[in-house]
């Protein structure tokens, strides 16, 4: 099998394991179905090193969200103990941005911030609503403080107003459960990387690719790896 031809099913593998609900030993499986012959240990090696570069690929193709923010966090578990994965969509359920935390606390929702509003698809928050977690408050006064968000934005703490967020979790979460390569914080942060791009991906959010259309999300993540069959 030549270079070009293995990075086309490579990308086709990872993609797979990081779109759908599956375990290493599924993907292992599947693979050897197509006469290729893998062992599930590989694969956590693939996934761990090439899995950042779809989130950081996809990047300058995102389309620009909305100023109205949808923030929470969830649990992720790794290596047998809760961690925590801070997230924010838009109204609208566009994926703003993510972070891993071991911590819940103001000391990890005001980086979390700091790293959504540096992305380049993302709109100066007009407001953000949030949970009753008395971190956020904390974080966006420290925020504010520094001139990192503007003073007229708005906090609201509202549960009701999260369920898309929330709804939104779920997927992640559903593709999280059968992986059994969340070992380490950081091959969870590489995987969730990985995750989240395709969550992104999935959801229409890049330019030329429509939401749930399997036939262009391929097309597009071989044009930006540069690889075609």
């Amino acid at each position: 099998m030549n270079f070009t031809l293995l990075s086309l099913h490579l990308e086709h593998y990872l993609r797979w394991y990081c779109r759908y609900a599956l375990s290493y030993r599924d993907l292992e499986e599947m693979m050897q179905e197509q006469g290729v012959e893998v062992d599930h240990s590989t694969i956590n090696r693939w996934v761990l090193k090439y899995a950042p570069e779809l989130d950081q690929r996809i990047r300058l193709h995102l389309k620009l969200t909305n100023d109205s923010w949808r923030t929470d966090e969830t649990y992720i578990k790794v290596r047998g103990a809760w961690k925590y994965l801070y997230r924010a969509v838009d109204s609208e359920g566009n994926t703003l941005n993510f972070i891993l935390s071991a911590k819940r606390d103001s000391k990890a929702a005001a980086p979390f911030f700091r790293k959504v509003l540096k992305g380049q698809h993302i709109q100066p928050p007009r407001v953000i609503t949030v949970d009753k977690n008395a971190a956020y408050p904390v974080a966006l006064e420290v925020l504010k403080a520094e001139e990192t968000i503007e003073q007229e934005t708005e906090l609201r703490q509202s549960k009701y107003l999260n369920n898309i967020i929330e709804q939104d979790h779920r997927h992640i979460k559903r593709v999280v459960k059968p992986m059994m390569g969340l070992k380490t914080f950081n091959s969870a942060r590489r995987t969730l990387s990985r995750i989240e791009a395709m969550n992104m991906i999935r959801k229409g959010q890049v330019k030329g690719v429509n939401q749930g259309d399997s036939v262009s999300e391929v097309k597009f993540i071989e044009a930006i790896f540069g690889i075609a069959a």
